[in-house]
């Protein structure tokens, strides 16, 4: 609407900024333009225009006026910036293009609850759904004024009252810690297993006491289920391994389970690497590698089960409306790679290369059970109930997923 305020923070350079704009005109249908109040240029205007096209298609256009600070100075700067621009202007439509092609075939609207919708997932699955047509609502801890699409719950003292939320269609539980931040200590351990087991147990718990229950429970799990697997291929029927994470995802996924028994159709998502440059391991590795200082992790020979962001998202999807799929399933891309191989295709989409190794002695010392368990494990998994149930991929192998992933389409 026009003269709506926006205010968000952006990072530029690594250094955090806040970016105010206005809506300054709004024609339905047709086209709307924004301007920054406070930001980074001295101007900055941009007019989106939707072109009709033939029936049930448009055209969408960007153009945008904008002046870097600094006057003359910044001349040279000018050819940079334009070419971030079309990058990102060219990851913006190609990912619309794609949340439209799932649009289209999207079913009925569902009410879906998500618990764990500020993580990294989360914050991207929600405006998703929305996208898709279906009411979201957010479990949140902060107590106070709620917004309409908030629920307060308090799962460690098991506060949730679901009669609150209305009629639910289905659940979505992503909670747990970050497990890959710094050392696994014993206050630690703690938490990475309380963050999973005690949330799964209240939410089934509030879920079995409703008198209409969801039809559906997609529970969060992980390929560290699976424990070092070497270079054996791993589907959703190999055994767990024997590690400590492999035993948290077992209790995870028992916890979930529970859910089965009162008529609701679980599903325990064993997630790989989330390949997106909003957090998780991509975020991390990016300007290490895009600065040339890229590194293989010991010999390198460990697999690295992947999966885009994008896929994950679509397969969310894709298991929501498919009443056939239950119980595990590996949400990873098909084509897993050593660690060696993703290193040197993630130095070659910067057009690097990878020159470090990075000693296993050195990545124990540094983070102990934890650098041994996600860093150094070998995962080979396979999306077998995926891939037989006609889930088709985006990304089935590793470097047009980095390239679109980060923007990096020629």
């Amino acid at each position: 609407q026009k003269g709506v305020k926006v205010a968000f923070r952006l990072s530029l350079f690594k250094i955090p900024m806040l970016w105010e704009a206005e809506h300054i005109d709004y024609q339905a249908n047709k086209e709307f333009k924004d301007r920054q109040i406070k930001g980074p240029f001295s101007k900055w205007e941009h007019t989106h225009t939707f072109i009709p096209d033939g029936t049930g298609a448009s055209i969408m256009e960007d153009h945008v006026e904008f002046k870097l600070p600094f006057g003359f100075l910044s001349q040279p700067f000018y050819r940079f910036a334009k070419k971030d621009f079309e990058r990102m202007f060219s990851y913006r439509h190609r990912v619309l293009k794609y949340d439209l092609e799932h649009h289209v075939d999207a079913t009925k609207k569902k009410r879906i609850l998500i618990s764990g919708a500020s993580g990294t997932i989360g914050t991207i699955l929600v405006p998703f759904l929305r996208t898709c047509g279906h009411d979201v609502i957010r479990l949140v801890r902060k107590e106070g004024k709620l917004l309409n699409d908030e629920l307060f719950w308090d799962p460690y003292n098991g506060v949730l009252d679901l009669d609150k939320a209305g009629p639910i269609d289905a659940v979505i539980n992503l909670n747990g810690v970050d497990i890959s931040r710094g050392r696994w200590t014993k206050k630690q351990k703690k938490r990475i297993i309380d963050s999973r087991i005690m949330t799964t147990q209240v939410l089934v718990k509030k879920m079995s006491e409703l008198e209409h229950k969801p039809s559906v429970f997609i529970s969060s799990s992980a390929i560290g289920f699976y424990g070092e697997g070497e270079d054996r291929i791993l589907s959703e029927t190999t055994d767990r391994g024997k590690c400590f994470i492999s035993r948290v995802c077992r209790q995870w996924e028992e916890a979930s389970m529970d859910a089965e028994t009162h008529g609701i159709r679980t599903i325990q998502l064993r997630i790989g690497v989330v390949l997106t440059p909003a957090g998780g391991a991509l975020k991390r590795m990016e300007l290490p590698f895009k600065l040339g200082c890229g590194v293989k992790l010991s010999h390198g020979r460990q697999y690295m089960s992947w999966i885009s962001m994008d896929d994950v998202l679509s397969g969310v999807l894709y298991l929501l409306n498919n009443s056939d799929i239950k119980g595990p399933v590996n949400l990873v891309a098909p084509n897993p790679v050593t660690n060696s191989e993703f290193s040197k295709t993630l130095a070659r989409v910067f057009s690097k290369k990878v020159i470090f190794t990075l000693p296993k002695f050195v990545a124990l010392g540094l983070w102990g059970q934890m650098g041994k368990e996600t860093l150094l494990t070998s995962a080979r998994v396979a999306p077998e109930k995926l891939l037989d149930n006609g889930f088709l991929f985006q990304h089935e192998t590793l470097f047009p997923a980095l390239k679109d992933m980060l923007g990096r389409q020629d």
